[in-house]
């Protein structure tokens, strides 16, 4: 049986992502924590830029750590967890990481997730468009 190549995410990756994502932050002004994690939810790449949020480093590694366990885009989860949704009290579960607002999206090999990027600091389309832009170099190496 031919021996399947698998897409990972290693560091050099994750900074690239974390690089394409605080670019896209630098471009709409708004100051970002953008966090990228491996399949096993452990942390390859972070950074805060200068004037982000307080709480932005927490939120961004809990929507990649949303992301990568659910296999899920965070936004998505908004309706879900919401009391008439089919997910009401996720976001009470996990120690109280699940996040439920976007910025947080899978990096997906076929049918498997990779990994993750999570991003705060800004809207919810603000922290979309950059998380999107990490993604986006994340789709480039999976192409490659």
């Amino acid at each position: 049986m031919p021996r399947v190549e698998r897409m990972e995410i290693d560091l050099a990756l994750a900074i690239e992502m974390t690089n394409a994502a605080k670019a896209k932050a630098v471009e709409i002004n708004a100051p970002m924590s953008i966090a990228v994690l491996d399949a096993g939810a452990n942390l390859l790449s972070f950074q805060r830029m200068d004037g982000a949020e307080l709480a932005g480093p927490n939120l961004a590694v809990d929507k990649a750590y949303t992301s990568v366990t659910n296999r899920i885009e965070t936004g998505e989860l908004r309706s879900r967890v919401a009391p008439d949704g089919d997910l009401p009290g996720m976001s009470a579960n996990g120690g109280g990481r699940y996040i439920a607002f976007a910025g947080g999206i899978p990096c997906w090999d076929g049918e498997r997730v990779v990994g993750a990027i999570g991003v705060s600091g800004g809207s919810w389309e603000e922290d979309q468009i950059c998380a999107e832009a990490g993604i986006e170099v994340f789709k480039r190496a999976s192409n490659a």
